[in-house]
């Protein structure tokens, strides 16, 4: 491929990635926002129209002058995406189109994640029924975007923590080479955070921190305007920064990680524990349902205000709290989105995280900052697969 269709494709890529991100372009709009010249642009937009890709639709407001075109995607495209999101427990996937509109009804299935090399075959075989039974042709799916917990190499298509296969073979060519799609894999928070830029509470902010409050708690990083994954990739790993006082082994080895106390899966113990000497509780019932995650039953008594999981909770955000005190002072984000699984509970976090701002913080920094809770909510790790594919697959 030569240098200047290389290019040329790339220019497809991002005149599409705009429309799909900001819905309705001028060409100037285009021109400024690829940072390319307005022929070059124009010839883009004119081969994705004869292609189907784009549509014209109407002209843009009156500034003065001649009123330009504008252009949005062709909704009726049959290009497809498939978004995939696993956390240690559960693997959850959905196809959509490129307006984010889910085509194809989410599908999930329990695979708690370890080092069992089985794994990747039961997540291989899970996806290739789910593709097949969705009825889209392989031609209609631009690629396969995943969310994953460990220690992710998004350039490379490495996760270091989970799904290692034999002599060196990267998990998404080989994910690929079965699919026989294009596949993307990065870590899950750097996905969250991902879809609150572009959709979520962060879309206005160009330096922008999201907490992925679940099973962990991660962090996902955007600083001036783009995903920040630090020099070897696995930047963001607020889980095991050491402020607990529980001298509790984390899952990484080691003591005092903000996990062993604020982690979904330690907050559901410490109920049990309560429960057992008789403190009395909602989550007794609910716990004995077995169609949803004891963590999720928790976040769900949690917000209905059982006294014991509002207790609890309110525990686990003042310590997480504490550490985004932490993050303010490095980092001076322009905002912090409490999202992930746990944003189903935000508006209970949101009062003892802000008591440990006030009084860990400086003043100065924190009031610079705006603390949200996320509207995306556990959509966001499926949303942000999809933009994963979005930005980096081809269109031809």
């Amino acid at each position: 491929m030569t240098a200047t269709l290389k290019k040329y494709r790339q220019l497809r890529r991002d005149v599409i990635k705009q429309l799909y991100l900001n819905r309705l372009l001028t060409l100037p709009d285009l021109s400024r926002l690829t940072a390319k010249s307005l022929p070059l642009v124009t010839t883009a937009v004119n081969d994705l129209l004869q292609e189907g890709y784009i549509l014209e639709s109407g002209l843009a407001p009156s500034t003065g002058g001649r009123r330009a075109s504008t252009f949005l995607l062709n909704k009726d495209k049959q290009k497809y995406i498939v978004a995939v999101a696993m956390d240690q427990l559960v693997t959850r996937t959905a196809i959509y189109d490129l307006h984010n509109n889910i085509k194809v009804e989410e599908a999930s299935f329990s695979l708690p994640l370890s080092d069992d090399p089985a794994l990747v075959k039961s997540l291989v075989d899970f996806l290739k029924d789910y593709i097949l039974s969705s009825g889209i042709p392989q031609e209609q799916i631009l690629g396969v975007g995943i969310g994953m917990p460990g220690f992710v190499n998004a350039e490379l298509g490495l996760n270091h923590t989970f799904f290692k296969l034999k002599g060196n073979v990267g998990l998404r060519d080989y994910l690929s080479k079965e699919l026989s799609l294009p596949v993307m894999i990065d870590n899950d928070s750097s996905l969250v955070a991902l879809a609150e830029m572009r959709f979520g509470a962060g879309k206005a902010a160009s330096d922008l921190l999201v907490v992925n409050i679940g099973w962990g708690i991660g962090l996902g990083m955007v600083i001036n305007g783009s995903l920040f994954r630090g020099h070897s990739g696995y930047a963001g790993e607020f889980s095991h920064i050491p402020i607990s006082q529980n001298n509790k082994i984390c899952s990484c080895g080691k003591r005092g990680c903000l996990e062993v106390d604020t982690s979904l899966l330690v907050l559901v113990d410490k109920a049990k524990a309560e429960m057992a000497k008789g403190v009395s509780s909602r989550l007794q019932d609910l716990f004995a349902d077995d169609r949803k995650s004891a963590g999720d039953h928790f976040l769900d008594a949690a917000k209905a205000g059982d006294p014991l999981a509002v207790s609890i909770l309110s525990e686990a955000g003042l310590l997480i709290g504490k550490g985004i005190a932490t993050l303010i002072h490095i980092m001076n984000p322009q905002v912090i989105v409490l999202g992930g699984r746990g944003s189903i509970a935000g508006k209970i976090l949101m009062a003892p995280v802000q008591q440990a701002i006030n009084e860990f913080c400086i003043p100065m920094l924190a009031e610079q900052t705006t603390i949200s809770v996320s509207q995306l909510g556990i959509k966001s790790e499926l949303l942000g697969a999809a933009i994963l594919v979005v930005e980096n697959c081809q269109f031809s």
